[in-house]
């Protein structure tokens, strides 16, 4: 690989105020792409700014939405951002030398710094949180999840870049726990569709476990307050994924039940 061009992929949905910065930090690829599924903001305008190429698509899910755009990419090589991210001039020079130089790579591995209640987060789960955003579609592709998507790479070469993916993950308290509400709901959606069934014990484990994982042993105490706070609605999260997967089992086994009625 040498001299590879690369094809910037955003995903929108009423994105104006957060979009511009994502943009600029995206300015030296060969092409942008936004693929927009129906912004009632000025979205679509300042994607239309900035020089990108938008495509209007409808929701096809977290997953499905990401596959569909790198599938409308212009270039083989695609680094997929969401409108709340940019990266540090250290990732961008990284990530042009990985374009620039031969190398067996054909994806890599970013490290993303998440930003919560005006603090960026070095430890715990907010860092380093490690995700594949540059890759080669020929040799990976977005997965299918209708949430918590992943690229999958089919065994194929992996690096880890240097710099960080810089991500602004909430723009105020109430609104980053609406969207962990929605989250937690489709994942639970998906468990019950698999027929997964779960315990008390993973129920209550589930959160403890994640909480000495990130607060105790990868040192999440050292982020202050904002640490405290991620970590616990983490926990949460945990804790409310799998009590909405027991309500959508109890209520599926009642409506299969023969003596089951809605009548009193």
């Amino acid at each position: 690989m040498a001299d590879e061009p690369l094809s910037a992929v955003v995903v929108t949905f009423n994105e104006a105020e957060r979009l511009p910065e994502c943009l600029q930090s995206l300015s030296f690829a060969d092409e942008i792409l936004v693929v927009d599924s129906g912004s009632t903001d000025e979205t679509v305008a300042i994607a239309e700014r900035f020089g990108a190429r938008v495509i209007h698509q409808p929701w096809l899910g977290y997953g499905g939405q990401k596959r569909f755009a790198v599938a409308q990419a212009r270039h083989e090589w695609v680094l997929c951002m969401d409108a709340d991210e940019r990266l540090s001039p250290e990732l961008r020079d990284s990530i042009r030398t990985v374009l620039e130089t031969p190398s067996k790579a054909r994806a890599c591995r970013l490290v993303r710094r998440n930003r919560f209640m005006g603090r960026w987060l070095r430890h715990g789960e907010g860092y380093p949180d490690y995700v594949i955003r540059l890759f080669d579609r020929r040799h990976a592709q977005w997965s299918e999840d209708p949430v918590h998507e992943t690229v999958e790479t089919n065994d194929a070469p992996v690096i880890t870049l240097h710099g960080d993916l810089l991500h602004h993950s909430e723009t105020d308290l109430q609104t980053y726990l609406a969207k962990q509400n929605r989250y937690t709901s489709l994942q639970a959606n998906i468990l019950h569709e698999r027929g997964e069934r779960v315990s008390i014990l993973k129920l209550l484990g589930s959160p403890l476990a994640r909480f000495l994982r990130f607060y105790v042993v990868r040192l999440g105490f050292l982020d202050g307050v904002p640490g405290l706070v991620h970590i616990a609605i983490g926990c949460f999260n945990s804790f409310s994924k799998y009590a909405k997967l027991m309500e959508l089992n109890r209520l599926h086994s009642r409506k299969d039940d023969p003596y089951f009625s809605k009548d009193p």
